[in-house]
């Protein structure tokens, strides 16, 4: 059973009436306007299971727990909600690990609740006891032990508001299983969260100092304050900076997605004539053809990106945390640029590089407030961007990303697909990726045009995340298509959650990348390590066709040029789920690429 909802089920307690922890828990997700949960029961969270019986809100059973988390973290990305994994004791909420760390990195907001064993039980070793608190605390923005069943229900809004506000993050609340069954009295429900004391911290968001040492319950975070921002710099410098600059670049990160701020960043570039480049994260903050868009920075970058980056003499970095696929040799990037820095996290600021100006600021109050300060440059601060424009758009066209057209009539080459599906669905396709070299092609060539239409693991790169992360996005964007784009090596580290899928009869269609390797595990010892291909090519696979089947899934393989367009409208034209099995050529590497610890500059064309 996919759903434990029922139209009929009995109606809620009023909020006055003594109840359960388990029946707060519920209660309290529906508060929160949460619809769907994703999750796998336990004997510590028996209770709650029973309490969601006939409870307004749709249960997802994952097949592992791990998937429940990447569902989780794919409905964030996709809707910009919070999204909800609940998993049991021990191994279930270990297991939830992983999908935590890849939603921290990426400041994806979650909720993780997990059941322990009862507190009589705590450190007793007993069946299924972990210490999920400690286990979870460097992976998490903030986490719970709830150990007073009275302060359950502001313990769970509480984690709401921390997951979602400032930089979102994954907060995990661990709850004792005889919290679950304990009374809560109706005083409880309206009770504020009493604080527990934490250590001032002045070098940035207190998220990111972790946690203080109470397990019974962390602090809420500085207030950002009403205009989401403890700071706006010296805005007049930064105007001036960006006007007087000759060659500036602005440079976007997954921030931008997060705050709303694609509209904004359009409206900067387009007004002070900034060449644009946006990371992996950001895909679709920047139409992929809007004429100032550079394309992707860093190992994988555009040259245009990536020679900008080198030769800029003024850089605005905004919802950017300069990550070492983007920055290459942290010496030579940007090395003759004022830097302007713009981020929710002071933390970030000068972490990396060192701004000229720095910005702690929401993206899009940052981007507005920026663009006020320019409207007061006067004109003739303004400097000629036409050298610099001709330079960049020269870049453009003469390194654009490609690949051997010529082999591609011969031999089924992994962007071709991209390309199709790209043609196929008019771009207009939201776009879920495992990690690997198909994830990179994915970024290269399907160009996306807007927000929330690219979801990946960016910062963790959790091979793994495709299946599930598309499963959460197509529950919550049912109007969108959704592509599932994997690897064949990433895809069977979820391949268990094909059940999950035929179970809800999405209409996911699956696009398999089979080199029949770890892809880019053998590009680099094809490159680096001498051709020594150590454990990377796979010696046996699956039949993914007849696997799929299994489950109940039309599938279908592609393995020549002349199959590809007609296969690829007949899978997104099938109803409900579809797999494809689509086997390239394992020779293909993805290039351009920056060597590990090189410069931007030092790219492989290829």
């Amino acid at each position: 059973m996919a759903s434990i909802s029922a139209g009929a089920g009995p109606a809620p307690r009023t909020q006055r009436a003594p109840m359960t922890g388990a029946e707060a828990v519920v209660q309290v997700l529906v508060e929160q306007g949460v619809e769907v949960v994703f999750g796998i029961p336990g004997g510590a969270v028996l209770p709650l299971y029973d309490a969601l019986y006939g409870a307004p809100l749709r249960h997802v059973l994952a097949r592992h727990e791990q998937g429940a988390a990447l569902a989780a973290d794919g409905y964030a990305r996709a809707s910009g909600r919070v999204g909800v994994c609940i998993a049991t004791s021990g191994p279930g909420a270990t297991n939830l690990i992983t999908g935590l760390a890849t939603s921290y990195l990426d400041s994806v907001p979650v909720v993780a609740i997990t059941g322990n064993v009862g507190r009589a039980f705590l450190g007793t070793d007993a069946f299924q006891e972990a210490d999920t608190f400690g286990v979870s605390m460097p992976v998490t923005k903030h986490n719970y032990l709830v150990l007073d069943p009275e302060e359950l229900p502001a313990i769970l809004r509480e984690a709401f508001a921390v997951a979602a506000s400032g930089r979102p993050g994954p907060v995990l609340v661990d709850i004792p299983k005889d919290v679950f069954t304990a009374t809560i009295s109706p005083e409880a429900w309206d009770r504020p969260l009493r604080p527990t004391p934490v250590a001032s911290t002045a070098d940035g968001d207190d998220h990111r100092r972790r946690h203080d040492s109470a397990p019974r319950v962390g602090a809420h975070p500085t207030p950002w304050g009403p205009a989401g921002c403890r700071g706006l710099g010296n805005l007049d410098e930064a105007a001036r900076l960006i006007a007087r600059a000759r060659r500036p670049v602005l440079y976007a990160g997954g921030g931008v997605i997060v705050a709303g701020a694609a509209e904004a960043l359009r409206r900067l570039a387009d007004e002070a004539v900034l060449p644009t480049t946006t990371t992996l994260m950001a895909l679709g903050a920047m139409p992929g053809d809007h004429p100032l868009f550079l394309g992707m920075p860093g190992m994988h970058g555009t040259y245009a990106a990536n020679m900008a980056l080198t030769e800029t003499d003024c850089l605005i970095a905004v919802g950017a945390r300069f990550d070492d696929r983007v920055t290459g040799k942290v010496s030579a990037f940007a090395p003759d640029a004022a830097i302007i820095h713009i981020d929710v996290d002071a933390a970030e600021l000068g972490k990396v590089k060192a701004p000229r100006v720095a910005i702690a600021a929401d993206a899009r109050q940052g981007l507005e407030a920026l663009r006020e300060a320019l409207g007061r440059v006067r004109p003739d601060e303004w400097s000629d961007r036409s050298p610099w424009l001709e330079r960049v758009n020269g870049w453009k066209q003469e390194y654009p990303y490609r690949y051997d057209r010529d082999l591609a009539r011969r031999e089924l080459l992994p962007q071709a697909v991209i390309e199709e599906l790209e043609r196929a669905t008019a771009g207009d396709a939201l776009v879920v990726t495992g990690v690997g070299q198909h994830q990179m092609w994915a970024a290269m060539f399907y160009r996306y045009r807007r927000p929330r239409q690219f979801l990946t693991s960016g910062g963790l790169g959790t091979m793994g995340y495709g299946l599930p992360a598309a499963i959460g996005a197509q529950l919550a964007r049912p109007d969108a298509r959704v592509l599932c784009i994997d690897g064949d090596g990433s895809f069977q580290m979820n391949v268990q959650e094909l059940s999950t899928l035929a179970e809800l009869g999405l209409p996911v269609k699956v696009f398999i990348i089979n080199n029949r390797a770890h892809g880019m595990v053998r590009q680099w010892q094809d490159l680096f390590y001498g051709h020594r291909l150590s454990a990377s090519v796979f010696e046996h696979q699956p039949d993914f066709v007849k696997l799929a089947e299994a489950y109940g899934i039309a599938a279908f393989r592609i393995t020549h040029p002349d199959e590809l367009a007609g296969t690829v409208r007949e899978a997104l034209a099938r109803p409900g789920p579809v797999v494809v099995d689509c086997v390239v050529r394992q020779e293909e590497d993805v290039l351009p690429m920056v060597p590990p610890g090189a410069a931007l500059k030092e790219m492989i064309v290829g």
